[in-house]
């Protein structure tokens, strides 16, 4: 569904990404592993075009059909959260401080699909409750402070998937996160992979997770991919 063929990715004429390729099919689990620094981060941020000043990319990621990296930035954001959607490593971060859980679920309905405020507000009541968090015990009003860690990383979740896209990055989902809540939002990433059919590519370092988690993995050392196979 998604193939990845020669992507290379200089930044300021320093080789980041060699020659990546790679597949990445529906209902499937694709683990990406390597040390610290070894692209993994990158590779997904290639994909989603979230590069910083002076990138360089090149080779070709087609998702249903368009070529990721020849699309324009408006193009690009068309697809962002609509079919490619992404979990980072720091919910705190990744969430915005002064917007409630509900507000910022909600916002991805109305820019892509341009729902009414008020039914993209039960739209997002409907997709927090799937990650496991119910409007009557975690209201639509409360803000990313006012939750734990792993309920943080449930809405980073909610926000990600509230349109089903086509492809799902999880970039080291529960590195910040105890043994016990891990565990849960790994489960709730595989059940979600399992209803609604997309493609997940789970970025990390821990060789249980992804031996427990993942369908086939590949190897990352320098920018490039070293080994790949079934897991």
């Amino acid at each position: 569904m998604i193939s990845v063929r020669g992507l290379s990715l200089a930044i300021h004429g320093q080789p980041i990404l060699r020659d990546m390729s790679f597949d990445l099919r529906a209902g499937e689990v694709f683990g990406l592993v390597g040390e610290s620094g070894s692209g993994k981060s990158m590779t997904a941020l290639a994909l989603m075009r979230l590069l910083p000043q002076g990138s360089r990319l090149s080779g070709h990621a087609t998702i249903d059909g368009a070529d990721l990296t020849a699309l324009s930035e408006a193009e690009m954001c068309a697809l962002r959260g609509n079919r490619i959607g992404m979990i980072f490593q720091e919910p705190m971060t990744a969430l915005n401080p002064v917007q409630t859980i509900g507000e910022q679920v909600a916002e991805t309905l109305r820019v892509h699909r341009g729902t009414p405020r008020a039914e993209a507000r039960a739209r997002a009541a409907e997709v927090l409750a799937r990650v496991g968090l119910p409007s009557e015990r975690f209201g639509l009003d409360r803000y990313p402070h006012q939750l734990s860690g792993g309920q943080r990383q449930r809405v980073c979740i909610a926000m990600a998937i509230a349109l089903r896209p086509a492809l799902l990055i999880a970039d080291e989902p529960t590195t910040a996160l105890d043994v016990t809540t891990q565990a849960q939002i790994l489960d709730l990433l595989k059940r979600l992979v399992a209803e609604d059919g997309m493609a997940l590519m789970l970025i990390t370092h821990d060789l249980a997770v992804v031996a427990g988690m993942a369908d086939r993995l590949a190897v990352m050392q320098k920018g490039e991919i070293v080994e790949s196979g079934p897991t």
